[in-house]
């Protein structure tokens, strides 16, 4: 199989229940290949992990935390950077230790990095013998120097600055943090570090048509003290409010792999419907498309919930392979056949008869 999974699901279930369990189990496959591992894991929540390190899967090996320096930049005339400020946008960086080396070549290289995920810019400040930048023309040496200070870099540092919409500055600088890592040599190897990552969003925002969208699936229940909040964004119609409700949903993270993730369920009926309305699904509409569930929870439906564990993930957190199709004893070749059985085959008429189904070509 291309993609194993070992699942857990419980009933009467808590997320630390969840957490105890998954982590007795890790400790123990772990040891089997000589790593220790120390339980409890530490723990972080979603909106932590992307402040911090850009990423929901952060790989906490290395530091190199993002700096948040928006207010260092307050009151520039710099016209790029005072419209993200005005556009509630943010400007952050985090400090390559030696960076003061990096070529031109190498900064070219690390620029193509954060325009890959959406950045217009890759901005960046030596700290050696002299401070430079590629921001000095534009700003001055004081701001250039008073940035530098702000991020907390020291002689032979270089500090790398993307500015804009969050999302866009957490994804990029997220990923050139990884990148700048590997290339300096930062990640120590035969290390692993586990953590929870916790509270998920509820509800994530699609910008293309405009609406609010399940993060992970309608099944998912909403934190006890967010329920309040969420009944009042429905009820009273404040939708802008969905984008602060936070989920119980975790995964379990090892080196910045995703090696396991789960939630609890929503075991209420009127919590439940009030998720279908929040994601514009009419009581007439989730009536006809899950009677049977919304019926099934008035008669008692227990709390449950759990987590699933990707087998090949966990492989790949284990042993530091970072192509994963190199765990799987028979991966799909690029055009999706399967070499060990000959798939996919012919299917002749007598089949698609018995199937009621009909091929039509374009």
């Amino acid at each position: 199989p291309e993609f194993t999974q070992l699942d857990v699901e419980l009933s009467f279930a808590s997320p630390e229940i969840v957490y105890r369990l998954v982590e007795g189990l890790f400790v123990r496959v772990f040891k089997l290949i000589g790593s220790t591992l120390e339980a409890p894991f530490q723990r972080m929540t979603y909106a932590d992990a992307l402040r911090r390190y850009g990423s929901d899967k952060p790989d906490l090996r290395f530091g190199m935390e993002l700096q948040d320096l928006t207010g260092a930049f307050a009151g520039t005339t710099f016209a790029p950077f005072a419209a993200v400020i005005e556009g509630k946008g943010e400007i952050k960086g985090l400090v390559a230790p030696q960076g003061a080396q990096l070529s031109r070549k190498a900064l070219d290289e690390l620029q193509e990095v954060v325009k890959r995920y959406g950045a217009n810019a890759l901005a960046w400040i030596k700290v050696g013998d002299e401070i430079s930048s590629s921001l000095l023309k534009v700003l001055g040496q004081e701001t250039i120097e008073r940035v530098a200070s702000a991020a907390g870099a020291v002689k032979g540092d270089a500090v790398l600055i993307v500015a804009g919409k969050s999302k866009v500055v957490a994804a990029s600088l997220g990923a050139l943090r990884l990148e700048v890592a590997r290339r300096e040599n930062l990640i120590p190897e035969n290390v692993h570090k586990p953590l929870w990552v916790t509270e998920f969003p509820m509800f994530e925002f699609h910008e293309d048509d405009g609406r609010y969208y399940a993060m992970h699936h309608p099944f998912t229940s909403p934190l006890d003290e967010d329920l309040e909040l969420f009944k009042r964004a429905i009820e009273e119609g404040e939708t802008h409010l969905l984008g602060q409700l936070r989920a119980k949903a975790y995964d379990t993270v090892v080196n910045g792999v995703e090696a396991a993730g789960g939630s609890i369920r929503i075991h209420q009926r009127d919590v439940q419907g009030i998720v279908f309305r929040a994601l514009g699904v009419s009581p007439e509409k989730a009536k006809e498309r899950f009677g049977f569930f919304l019926e099934a929870l008035e008669y008692g439906t227990p709390p449950h919930g759990g987590i699933a564990a990707g087998i090949e993930r966990l492989l790949m957190a284990m042993t530091g392979i970072e192509n994963i199709r190199d765990l799987m004893a028979f991966p799909k070749t690029a055009s999706a056949a399967d070499l060990m059985i000959d798939a996919p085959g012919e299917v002749d008429a007598k089949q698609l008869e018995e199937l009621k189904l009909k091929i039509v070509k374009d």
